[in-house]
């Protein structure tokens, strides 16, 4: 789970402070949400297909994983150029 950086309660004396603090956490917020994003798009691809032909899956996703019942092969999606690609 993502440890979001909590904004700093307290009353800046001058606006250049004010704007020092935000400019900060918005840095280390971004950094959170980046490192987050990193971690989502890493994880595998739970979604298994049986069809007759890789086409009929819509929108894949990278890791995805199909048995194409009229090649009779398991096929793994990519992100590359290829798309998707016979493990047999």
């Amino acid at each position: 789970m993502a440890n979001y950086p909590k904004f700093p309660f307290y009353a800046p004396r001058t606006v250049q402070e004010l704007y020092q603090s935000l400019e900060s956490w918005v840095n280390e917020l971004t950094r959170e949400l980046d490192a987050q994003d990193t971690f989502i798009e890493s994880a595998p691809s739970t979604n298994i297909y049986t069809v007759t032909s890789v086409s009929e899956i819509g929108r894949p996703s990278a890791g995805d994983v199909a048995y194409s019942t009229s090649s009779s092969k398991f096929r793994g999606y990519t992100t590359t150029a290829t798309g998707w690609v016979d493990f047999n």
